[in-house]
């Protein structure tokens, strides 16, 4: 796991310096949680893609094997959070105001990715639609609803 290579002192400063190199390890490193899981972020263009590595430690069901629902709920509002984070600017980190999730089918142990829209953004509220599948995108595992502070 990477380490931070500072102390988060300033969000958008360094939301700011992980956009522009494109390198988001840092980022992942100030957030704990997406840290323990594994959770990597790619870009393409404009679009972000989260993505959750195949990783023994996050199934919940070892007969199929299948990922724990709360690792796909926690993957999918941290995407949202840092989708927010990187094309709001946001000066501090988004707070879940209500997040509700739908899952479709079983996540395997496999890679999972992510994808979100901010489908509607106020001076306060942001609201960001999550889709999370494995092999195909057609085939979703998991989609959300995530309302969020930003301040």
């Amino acid at each position: 796991m990477t380490e931070p290579k500072q102390p988060l002192t300033d969000v958008k400063t360094l939301v700011a310096r992980v956009t522009e190199t494109n390198d988001f390890a840092d980022l992942i490193a100030h957030v704990p949680y997406a840290k323990f899981i594994g959770m990597q972020v790619n870009r393409f263009g404009d679009e972000l893609v989260f993505q959750l590595p195949a990783n023994d430690d996050n199934i919940g069901n070892p007969v199929l094997p299948a990922l724990h629902g709360g690792v796909i709920a926690g993957f999918m509002e941290m995407s949202a959070i840092i989708q927010l984070m990187v094309f709001m600017q946001t000066s501090k980190v988004p707070k879940v105001v209500d997040f509700s999730i739908d899952y479709l089918r079983a996540g395997y142990h496999k890679d999972s990715f992510a994808e979100c829209h901010i489908t509607r953004q106020g001076r306060r509220v942001a609201n960001v639609h999550i889709e999370c599948w494995q092999t195909s995108r057609k085939q979703l595992i998991a989609t959300a609803r995530a309302h969020f502070l930003i301040e």
